[in-house]
């Protein structure tokens, strides 16, 4: 028989966390049971920070930048994998947008510089059939957007965060940005971005938490 390999100090606190916010799933933590407009920019049962909470799997992985490679593929007619070099010679977009938590934070006016997702799609032609796209991360993170969702034209591949670049512990030295939906829908320390025909659920989706995301629909959960 086969013996499991021993569980780390790092894998019991990766555990734990999991573990906590299933139950949170379970629980329906945080809900107030409202729906706003996204003109009240505060989100139903968000609260407003100033600073940017460190949230991970207990996995930061380190990816430097002459080792940064992002692969885009799936049911397009241009695969590529983009080096650093390659993104950096993309046009590149600046934006202001705010950024919303599942575990009640908010934080306004963010400075974001990267790459405009539709600067991608043009890039790799995605075909008619596409629906969804998938995420895969550095830390083995996975998530899903609709394809509408993932085309909104706030939404960045972003590399800067208020004049400097992303730091490791916040997705750098790339990660996906969607302010439109909870944080947990843009992919920190992105390695493949996959179109599809159908949709294929990732890690918190797996694990009771909403398919859809949207902070004034408090959809924390599903």
């Amino acid at each position: 028989m086969t013996e499991k390999p021993p569980i780390t100090i790092l894998g019991a606190i990766k555990n734990k966390l999991i573990g906590t916010k299933q139950e949170w799933a379970r629980e329906g933590r945080l809900l107030t049971g409202t729906t706003a407009a996204p003109g009240q920019r505060l989100p139903p049962g968000q609260r407003e920070v100033t600073d940017w909470p460190i949230l991970d799997l207990g996995i930061q992985p380190e990816i430097p930048r002459d080792a940064f490679r992002l692969t885009l593929d799936g049911l397009v007619d241009n695969p590529i994998t983009l080096d650093w070099p390659g993104l950096m010679a993309l046009p590149q977009t600046d934006l202001v947008a705010d950024m919303h938590c599942v575990t009640q934070w908010s934080r306004f006016d963010n400075q974001w510089r990267g790459v405009s997702i539709q600067t991608l799609i043009d890039l790799v032609k995605p075909q008619p059939v596409v629906s969804h796209v998938l995420f895969e991360a550095h830390d083995n993170y996975t998530t899903n957007l609709r394809l509408e969702q993932f085309a909104g034209a706030d939404c960045l591949l972003v590399h800067q965060w208020n004049g400097g670049p992303i730091s490791r512990q916040h997705g750098g030295p790339v990660r996906v940005m969607v302010p439109r939906y909870y944080l947990w829908k843009s992919a920190k320390w992105v390695r493949r971005i996959s179109f599809a025909s159908a949709d294929q659920r990732g890690f918190w989706e797996t694990r009771g938490y909403n398919n859809n995301a949207d902070p004034w629909l408090e959809e924390r959960y599903s």
